[in-house]
């Protein structure tokens, strides 16, 4: 019974303190209406950086990818111009253009699977930035609520507290 004495007074300054509408920051000073919505700002903004940056890697490997696939590409189709002029010369060339053709080939077959990794990448990106969203969501509901209980916690108590101290003043 002793430490609940303390609790409750604990409590019974963090509710004075919440009641004159200050929130207090890490050394105790009290943050006004600007300081809080300054903190909240400089988190969202912290946010979309990260958010921007995202997208921006995410741009560039894609930029990427089609830049190699257009290297590719091209590099084929003079591949196969080099086939054909070699061919129309001579036979002395035909095991080299048959070992481009099969390298060709070969990274064509790479490609494929990359193509469709970088799509897979892209929708487990999504998946997960949706499930953080809703979790964040989540989040402030239950801490609103957290916030309500607390409050009305706070206000039963006090109620109880002074429905105490009048039958003790009655007693005395």
């Amino acid at each position: 019974m002793s430490t609940q004495i303390p609790v409750l007074q604990q409590q019974s300054q963090m509710m004075r303190i919440r009641n004159s509408g200050m929130l207090m920051n890490y050394s105790g000073s009290p943050l006004n209406d600007d300081q809080e919505e300054e903190m909240t700002k400089s988190a969202l903004s912290a946010f979309r950086a990260k958010e921007e940056e995202i997208e921006r890697k995410k741009a560039e490997v894609r930029e990427r990818v089609q830049a190699q696939l257009g290297r590719v590409e091209e590099e084929t189709k003079k591949l196969a111009e080099i086939r054909e002029e070699l061919e129309a010369l001579a036979d002395p060339m035909r095991k080299e253009v048959a070992l481009i053709r099969k390298k060709v080939d070969l990274i064509n077959r790479e490609l494929k699977p990359l193509g469709q990794t970088c799509q897979r990448k892209e929708k487990e990106y999504k998946e997960a930035l949706d499930a953080f969203n809703e979790k964040s969501r989540e989040k402030a509901q239950l801490i609103s609520k957290l916030m309500e209980l607390v409050s009305e916690s706070e206000k039963l108590r006090m109620k109880k507290l002074e429905e105490l101290s009048k039958n003790i003043e009655s007693l005395g």
